[in-house]
């Protein structure tokens, strides 16, 4: 009894590993050389994305939202002068431009009278705070000079307050206030170092309070801000090298949020080195550094990819035809595509012709549609 049954097992087994060769055996897509002719196929070997420059992905140059400041005319206003112009390179505290502004006059006026009140309510406490303390006055005299006293200096405080919010440095309130006499001009000037992005008023024009005046950007650092699918972001985590051209950084975040539009993940970049060669609003495609046991990577025309039930495939050149290999997509572009899988490298790939071989395939081969 026992030797039948191990002789069932026995044959079990044979029969089971006969069925695990077969299915590693691949199925040819069988394609003779006049027919890759009819149909147009054309072959490519495989050109390496190379094994440490990392996974190429589609992003765009930003600037920092920290690093941008719009610049806006505190008051009403003419504009009299613009003293710089897109792509100046401007300092901080230096001119942008000059306003004509009545409202500036009459901020300085409520200044001077809250001023004059202040001094007045300081004089009055002293002289309170003496009569009190040789009993001349009530305590309740000399609390309401105080309390007084505390009110003129909190509406002098906002005066000043005011008159910096509307650009006047604090050399030109101390002038105003020793009776230099008042004045309508009113400077703007940068509050960062960075570069004049945009201009939006002109000479002569007559602007509202807080209109915009200028963008002004610190172009140094830039962002990267890549999309991913899901499968290209594995192995990338902050800190990763991030590279475009002569340009250099490392990653920031990895997104945790899919964009349900494109199926995406926005991965963001920081470069500090070769800054100067990238112009924010560009369009690059930046190769980021995965984990160390990242797989080899190759570049393939995107056409060349076949989509069929979820997975991506290329069809690789065998003899007497194609075998549909699944492929990982690492980074995708409309133009060129980053692949991993178990592929050898050598490799050659049909780039044309996806159509017809899917066609053969699907039907032939699988007998499924997609």
């Amino acid at each position: 009894m026992h030797a039948h049954l191990r002789a069932a097992l026995a044959v079990a087994a044979s029969a089971f590993a006969l069925t695990a060769v077969a299915a590693e055996v691949p199925t040819i897509i069988a394609v003779s050389a006049k027919q890759m002719q009819s149909i147009g196929i054309e072959i490519l070997p495989l050109a390496s994305g190379g094994d440490g420059a990392g996974r190429g992905l589609p992003a765009q140059v930003v600037i920092p939202n920290a690093q941008v400041r719009v610049i806006a005319a505190p008051l009403a206003g003419l504009v009299q002068t613009m003293a710089v112009a897109p792509n100046d390179s401007v300092k901080r505290g230096q001119l942008l431009a000059r306003l004509q502004s009545p409202m500036l006059v009459e901020a300085q006026s409520e200044f001077l009278q809250a001023a004059t009140q202040a001094q007045l309510a300081q004089s009055g406490l002293k002289r309170d705070e003496q009569l009190f303390k040789e009993g001349i006055i009530a305590e309740g005299r000399y609390l309401s000079a105080k309390a007084t006293h505390t009110q003129a200096a909190a509406a002098l405080s906002e005066r000043r307050q005011a008159l910096r919010l509307y650009g006047m440095g604090e050399d030109a309130i101390k002038a105003l206030q020793s009776g230099k006499g008042m004045s309508s001009t009113l400077d703007v000037v940068s509050p960062i170092n960075g570069s004049v992005l945009e201009q939006m008023a002109a000479t002569g024009q007559r602007i509202e309070a807080a209109a915009p005046l200028y963008k002004v950007a610190n172009l140094n650092p830039l962002w990267l801000e890549m999309q991913a699918t899901p499968a290209a972001v594995v192995g990338i985590a902050p800190g990763a090298a991030v590279s475009v051209g002569a340009a250099s950084g490392k990653v920031l975040s990895v997104g945790r949020h899919l964009n349900p539009a494109s199926q995406t993940v926005m991965i963001r970049a920081e470069i500090t080195q070769g800054v100067e060669n990238l112009r924010a609003g560009q369009y690059v495609e930046a190769r980021v550094a995965g984990s160390a046991g990242d797989a080899k990577q190759w570049q393939i025309p995107t056409a060349a990819l076949a989509r069929h039930q979820g997975k991506s495939h290329v069809f690789v050149q065998a003899k007497g035809g194609f075998v549909a290999t699944e492929v990982q997509v690492l980074g995708e572009a409309p133009i060129a595509s980053t692949i991993g899988g178990k592929l050898r490298g050598d490799e050659r790939i049909a780039v044309k012709g996806i159509a017809a071989l899917k066609a053969i395939w699907t039907g032939a081969g699988s007998g499924e549609n997609e």
